[in-house]
């Protein structure tokens, strides 16, 4: 698996961006939000149990995301039809402030190194990539336990702060000065 430290890899994918089918797809690639802060997180499946729960608590946070100048992508081996069909159906996706990236090819996925041997979709990886395009942060969890979108913004408030951050340390708490 791609960690910390090592250059996020290239990607051009279809993503879904909204609800209406005249104006659902778009092409997004890392030169979209070229100079931004990304949280990338893949997702197994679409029309399964824990994955929606996870992709409405980023949508929750996503305005607080925007105010550090942080994109947020949802990604999953689905294709871009099949992410909007979900949108459609699932009243908590509807009004998804983020794009639903399509990895149909698993190209981005087996790039990072993150697809599930037994079940052969992305396993549960979140990345905070930096604005020159380096992994500062991966999370993976078990396919069947959903992760904290409230740490994934606590870890890009410490990566922003280029301080020292002790253990539990939160936005506007002291840094550590050596």
């Amino acid at each position: 698996m791609l960690g910390v430290g090592k250059k996020f890899p290239q990607f051009k994918l279809k993503a879904t961006v909204t609800t209406d089918p005249k104006t659902a797809f778009q092409e997004i690639s890392n030169d979209s939000y070229r100079d931004k802060w990304l949280v990338v997180f893949f997702y197994p499946k679409d029309f399964t149990f824990v994955c929606p729960t996870e992709i409405k608590g980023f949508g929750d946070l996503n305005g607080q995301f925007k105010e550090r100048e942080t994109q947020i992508l949802a990604a999953s081996v689905d294709s871009e039809f099949v992410h909007l069909a979900w949108r459609q159906n699932h009243a908590d996706l509807k009004n998804l402030p983020f794009p639903m990236l399509a990895d149909v090819k698993r190209e981005l996925s087996s790039a990072l190194g993150i697809i599930d041997d037994n079940e052969g979709v992305s396993q549960r990886a979140t990345y905070i990539v930096d604005p020159q395009g380096i992994i500062r942060f991966v999370y993976v969890t078990d396919l069947s336990v959903g992760r904290n979108p409230k740490e994934v913004l606590r870890i890009l408030d410490g990566l922003q702060t280029d301080e020292l951050c002790p253990c539990n340390w939160e936005k506007g708490k002291d840094t550590i000065k050596v």
